[in-house]
């Protein structure tokens, strides 16, 4: 029998020499590698993955590209024509710009104020109005510390009088004095006293008013430009020059009196 199997080419097992079951070896079919498989299922996915590889670098270097446009382009500022440009690097002021299309390096670097610097600003000295003082009675309120001085020939005038200013250079109004109100009052009243102090009370009662007014302007000025305060003054307006109020009346008589003697010589 064993020589019928050997005739008919085959094999005492059933398996043919050569056939599909034989891997050369004699053992049958070799089973596929699974490590191998599974390789290449996580290869193929990995290339359609954005974060995988080479192509992981792409999109975060695009995106610090348009963060760094965005914040160059926040550098760019516009100064109104009646704002100036206060540039200041780190807190610390650096240079004044013009009205127009300005740059400045972008925050925390760099930041800008913009002051009015048209805007014309009052100080009054000797009185308060009632929006100063908070009431609506429409009304003054005189303040005698301020307003009584005294005159070249040592009489006493009771003087009220606004002072109307201006910024000239943001950087140093900001940055240079810590209270322009305050300082641009000090200023004038300083100035009107000495002024009074070298003049006569009859032309600061009549015709001199215009010369006083004047001579304080630029006195403040002077003293303003000394503190390099950065404020331009536009004008001084006397609103009142009288004697003190105990006197008033009296010397309302002389005055009446004066006249009627003038009159008399005519």
């Amino acid at each position: 029998m064993v020589d019928d199997f050997k005739g008919r080419g085959g094999s005492p097992w059933g398996s043919p020499p050569g056939g599909s079951g034989d891997n050369g070896s004699g053992r049958g079919p070799t089973p596929p590698d699974i490590e191998e498989i599974i390789k290449k299922i996580q290869n193929t996915i990995n290339k359609f993955m954005p974060g995988s590889g080479a192509s992981r670098g792409r999109p975060m270097i695009f995106g610090l590209v348009i963060l760094a446009i965005i914040w160059a382009a926040s550098g760019l500022y516009r100064v109104l024509p009646d704002e100036q440009g206060v540039v200041l690097r780190f807190g610390k002021f650096v240079k004044t710009t013009q009205p127009g299309l300005n740059y400045h390096i972008p925050f925390p670097v760099e930041s800008v104020l913009t002051p009015k610097v048209t805007k014309v600003n009052r100080m009054d000295v000797g009185f308060r109005s009632s929006s100063d003082t908070g009431f609506s009675s429409g009304g003054v309120a005189d303040v005698p510390e301020e307003s009584l001085m005294l005159t070249g020939d040592e009489n006493i005038v009771n003087i009220d009088f606004s002072v109307f200013w201006v910024i000239k250079d943001a950087g140093n109004f900001l940055f240079k004095i810590q209270d322009p109100q305050g300082t641009v009052k000090a200023a004038a009243e300083t100035a009107m006293r000495e002024v009074i102090a070298r003049s006569e009370i009859q032309p600061i009662l009549t015709e001199g008013r215009s010369r006083i007014e004047i001579d304080t302007q630029e006195i403040i000025q002077s003293i303003l430009d000394e503190y390099n305060s950065g404020i331009q003054v536009t004008q001084v307006q006397t609103q009142k020059a009288d004697p003190p109020d105990q006197v008033i009346d009296a010397f309302r008589d002389v005055q009446a009196a004066r006249a009627d003697m003038e009159r008399s010589k005519n």
